[in-house]
């Protein structure tokens, strides 16, 4: 299995530990003033994250700073802006410096604004649901909209402009399109592999992490065939627990709430 070298930049709310084989750490940010990390998402230069204690923050140059005072468990952005979810599973949208409420019946443990305008997500029972992107845009005040549902179940999904990637009960892996202004899905592909997150980057990559805590990239991406072709171990002698890539950039959280910074 090919091995990808990447530098690590670390920041952690505890100790500052090595991470060796072919990583070193680069730099340790120092103003990190929260509880251990255990959410981060990235997308069109922003990064936004969550603690242990449901606090929000969003990263300006080396700072975290507080977004809102809202307490969420799960972040996301991209194209469709901000969105988050509460630990009851309520949906919130980042407008004019505050999340506000989406009402309604749909609720959701984790979900993903990193489509083409589109937000989707799964609720507890594992079902899936996706909002249009032309809702999505539009919801600006506290209220309800429809949600359609896509009839499969997940645990876990991620979207870039090129499909969505989402990981099902069993661990399996599929590939799929869905159509921003209808939410209708198409070209599903069963992806080999086994994982516990799989994350879709803007520019196309996308990584995995699995039930052991190991930290994969998926080979083979073009926009030709998008969902690639084999998985490449990146090899960090910590367990991971949530990832994220943007611009060139894979951030992750390890196994004790530490934030890696890392390029390749």
């Amino acid at each position: 299995m090919k091995l990808s070298i990447w530098r690590v930049r670390l920041s952690q709310p505890r100790t500052t530990f090595i991470e060796k084989l072919l990583c070193k750490i680069i730099h340790t940010l120092k103003n990190i003033h929260h509880s251990g990390a255990t959410q981060i998402d990235a997308g069109q230069g922003q990064v936004v994250m969550t603690n242990d204690n449901s606090e929000v923050f969003f990263l300006i140059e080396s700072t975290w700073t507080k977004l809102s005072s809202v307490p969420l468990k799960h972040i996301s952005v991209g194209p469709a802006g901000i969105w988050g979810v509460d630990s009851s599973e309520k949906v919130y949208k980042y407008v004019a410096g505050d999340f506000i409420l989406m009402s309604g019946k749909y609720s959701l443990i984790q979900l993903d604004a990193g489509g083409e305008g589109q937000v989707v997500g799964v609720n507890s029972s594992a079902s899936t649901h996706c909002l249009k992107s032309s809702f999505a845009s539009a919801f600006n005040q506290v209220g309800s909209v429809s949600w359609d549902s896509i009839e499969i179940t997940r645990l876990y999904i991620s979207c870039n402009s090129h499909g969505c990637w989402t990981v099902m009960p069993s661990h399996k892996i599929f590939f799929m399109k869905i159509k921003p202004d209808s939410c209708e899905t198409t070209d599903w592909t069963v992806i080999n592999g086994a994982a516990s997150i799989v994350e879709a980057g803007t520019d196309g990559s996308v990584f995995m992490i699995n039930k052991e805590g190991q930290l994969f990239e998926r080979t083979g991406i073009s926009s030709a065939y998008p969902m690639g072709t084999g998985w490449s171990l990146i090899p960090l002698t910590s367990n991971m627990r949530h990832i994220s890539y943007d611009q060139g950039v894979l951030w992750a959280i390890n196994d004790i709430g530490a934030i890696l910074k890392c390029t390749k």
